[in-house]
């Protein structure tokens, strides 16, 4: 399936004023982490560095949602 196969006609667009509501929503970490070296493209680390201060907390965030995603595969 393609992009242009979605009927995406029922999805209303994200305009401004969604936006202007958003807020980042950060799942709280687990009480049990461990530290890994790991290697990332160097383009992907400098956007989540760029994202703020917070930056490893977003990246464990990210697969954290993407772990559950995939979680019943």
């Amino acid at each position: 399936m393609t992009d242009e196969d979605i009927d995406t006609s029922d999805i209303p667009p994200l305009d401004d004023s969604f936006f202007a509501t958003a807020q980042l929503r950060i799942p709280k970490s687990s009480q049990h982490q461990v530290s890994v070296t790991l290697k990332v493209d160097a383009e992907v680390l400098e956007w989540f560095k760029a994202q703020g201060e917070a930056y490893q907390d977003r990246i464990n965030a990210a697969l954290r949602i993407y772990a559950a995603a995939h979680q019943d595969r």
